[in-house]
């Protein structure tokens, strides 16, 4: 079967934002809401969500952090306690100001009670969860104090666009207190760890773990370390992060408790956090022209049945998929679906193509006559439909999905492989990023003047200094000695 035209105008490569619209349209994932900068994700999108939720929530337990809510406002004077991250996080914030609303003479609405102090949309946690573990946190046998939030936060975005940037979004967050600098610190590379085991394995996405430089560290962090992606239109992604807090956040909270030696001393913190950013991610990263493609490990359904009958023929094949459906399903590790809606086969078919559900099997009668199936690859759509003996493809199945999976994850990493550069000279860094883009691993003396100068020329910033990048060079910038290659790229 040859497929002359593409699902998705225009394609990727004649104009990618559009294009990355135009597929969460097709996979019916989520839409623009009438208020400005916030969407309305659909029932697919939310399934999608729900299973990355799924999946990190039983990760994150397992870590030893337990769930909890905090209040969505949050007191002005508790953002002010602690200066650089109040001043981080200024312009993004919405704040509530009055209470109630009463009619004008001509019957509008208008705010009727100014509040005495105003109140702060929740943008990330630290401060309010900050005034519960000052006061749950007495002895050092309290601690570590292990607590994620599922939440949604507001931050007022300039340039909106759906999962990647809106001005309210899903995220979780987790936040802890240790004892020492060292635990904490272990404890922050170690939920680092987790993102990329999630973004990797579940998510089939590669991304590059490191530290964010002093400017693009979180307001108020001793250190932010991150993921890096590189998305189809070779931009960086940042996909997760993860905040050494050192004593900042505890001080301005006063969450402090006696050592194993009597002493009064202050805790020391971290978050880490991911959105429904991820989604973003994950359409930009394996969706092709045809639509959404998901990895089989995320995916709300791994594969969908499509029966193919006339009203004499509609009981025995409805009987035949149903069955191959609970075969398939198993110990209930696998979600399949048989669709019996009264639409054309190829509107069906291409229905879930677009929505990027990993297997799409086709059963009519003839199949059955031989006890045989018709099934798709989502990742190969284009290679056309494979015949298959029954039982061979149940026995198989698993090993299918584990083989899209594999072939998603390996492809997105030959892609990154393709577009990433290490550049020793300023004239072929700047040539690079004027001509085209990817990533470039360049060194860095750690000038932060040299940041600010190619972020205004170039639009590129570092995404990270890179674990394991480690290795004396020459900055080509400077001219002085750099410690390892950072990673600039252009990024969402």
């Amino acid at each position: 079967m040859i497929i002359e035209r593409s699902a998705i105008n225009p394609r990727r490569d004649q104009d990618y934002p559009e294009w990355y619209q135009q597929v969460i349209r097709a996979a019916d994932l989520a839409e623009a809401s009438s208020v400005r900068g916030c969407m309305v994700i659909k029932p697919w999108g939310y399934a999608l969500w729900e299973s990355m939720q799924k999946i990190f929530d039983k990760m994150i337990k397992k870590a030893g952090y337990k769930n909890a809510y905090f209040p969505l406002l949050i007191p002005l004077r508790f953002l002010e306690k602690e200066a650089e991250h109040v001043k981080g996080f200024a312009k993004e914030c919405a704040v509530v100001t009055h209470s109630r609303l009463q009619a004008d003479g001509n019957g509008h609405l208008i705010p009727a009670s100014p509040l005495e102090e105003a109140l702060v949309v929740r943008p990330t946690s630290e401060t309010i969860i900050g005034e519960s573990f000052a006061k749950w946190v007495k002895s050092y046998r309290d601690l570590p104090l292990k607590i994620n939030q599922w939440a949604n936060v507001v931050r007022w975005e300039m340039r909106p666009r759906l999962f990647l940037r809106t001005t309210e979004f899903l995220w979780q967050e987790g936040h802890s207190v240790h004892s020492s600098s060292a635990e904490a610190l272990e404890e922050t590379l170690n939920m680092l760890e987790m993102y990329r085991i999630f973004a990797e394995e579940y998510m089939a996405m590669p991304v590059i773990c490191g530290k964010k430089s002093d400017s693009e560290r979180f307001p108020g962090a001793v250190h932010t370390y991150c993921i890096e992606a590189m998305m189809q239109d070779r931009k960086a992604l940042q996909a997760g992060t993860s905040h050494f807090l050192g004593q900042n956040f505890a001080r301005a909270s006063a969450i402090k408790f006696i050592n194993g030696e009597g002493v009064e001393e202050y805790g020391w913190t971290t978050s880490w956090g991911v959105s429904t950013r991820l989604i973003g991610g994950l359409i930009m990263a394996h969706s092709d022209d045809d639509g959404l493609v998901l990895p089989p490990k995320l995916a709300p359904l791994q594969g969908v049945i499509l029966p193919i009958f006339n009203e004499s023929s509609k009981a025995a094949v409805l009987e035949y998929c149903t069955a191959l459906k609970r075969e398939l399903e198993g110990d209930g590790e696998i979600s399949m679906e048989v669709d019996e809606r009264d639409l054309r086969g190829g509107e069906k078919f291409w229905s879930y193509v677009k929505k990027g559900v990993p297997v799409v099997i086709e059963i009519g009668m003839r199949d059955i006559g031989m006890n045989s199936l018709c099934f798709s690859r989502r990742d190969a759509i284009r290679a056309g439909k494979q015949q298959c003996e029954r039982n061979a493809f149940v026995a198989t199945f698993r090993a299918l999905l584990d083989d899209i999976q594999v072939k998603l994850y390996a492809r997105a990493m030959k892609y990154r492989d393709e577009n990433t550069l290490s550049i020793d000279s300023e004239a072929e860094f700047f040539a690079y990023f004027r001509e085209s883009t990817g990533f470039a691993a360049a060194h860095w003396s750690g000038d932060p003047a040299v940041e600010e100068r190619i972020k205004e020329e170039l639009g590129v910033t570092i995404r990270c200094l890179p674990f394991g990048g480690e290795g004396e060079g020459i900055c080509p910038f400077t001219g002085k000695a750099s410690k390892g290659r950072a990673i600039w790229a252009k990024s969402y």
